[in-house]
């Protein structure tokens, strides 16, 4: 599959080196040229996750957010959670239409009290049913240092709740299914 994720801080880079692993063609969306040059070019994150030292080689980077989108089957969003809403919009209309829309953020939003699912949702104008929620007992680094790990995946469609599951399990790294969007943000 072909997944993009937005935000290559440590939990982005490290998710992303996740669902390469599983075999995936992997998008890096950053802001910082020099990440997006670093992980593009030379497979490494030194600024925001220096401790890999080569990322896979079926991950790269760009910072064209269409370029980043263009043929997602499974959009990640490892944004900081007071920027979420103005980043997202900038990725409004640029998201393909059957393309499931993972969150990785914790948080609310501080100006309005949503939710990150709500916040998704409103700043792509996303229909709920290709929102999911992923969420577990996990740290950056142990994730990016390949040591066994677990999450939940939550969507209101069971399906696509597997989809994303699928795509991300891996010999370190198991995702459970559920529909609990709630619960599991």
């Amino acid at each position: 599959m072909n997944v993009t994720v937005l935000g290559a801080g440590a939990w982005g880079t490290a998710f992303g080196q996740v669902l390469a692993d599983a075999g995936n063609q992997v998008t890096m969306w950053a802001i910082e040229p020099q990440i997006v040059e670093g992980i593009r070019d030379n497979h490494r994150n030194e600024v925001r996750l220096p401790i890999v030292e080569r990322l896979p080689e079926n991950m790269t980077a760009t910072g064209d957010r269409e370029e980043a989108v263009a043929n997602a089957d499974i959009v990640v969003v490892a944004i900081a959670a007071q920027f979420a809403r103005v980043a997202l919009e900038e990725f409004a209309g640029k998201i393909p239409q059957n393309a499931i829309v993972v969150s990785l953020m914790k948080g609310i939003e501080r100006t309005t009290g949503k939710r990150m699912d709500e916040v998704v949702c409103e700043a792509l104008s996303l229909p709920r049913s290709r929102f999911a929620a992923l969420s577990g007992p996990n740290l950056s680094k142990e994730v990016a240092l390949r040591q066994h790990a677990a999450a939940v995946v939550a969507c209101e469609n069971r399906a696509n709740a597997e989809v994303v599951a699928k795509a991300c399990s891996n010999s370190y790294f198991k995702a459970f299914v559920s529909t609990d969007v709630i619960g599991v943000e």
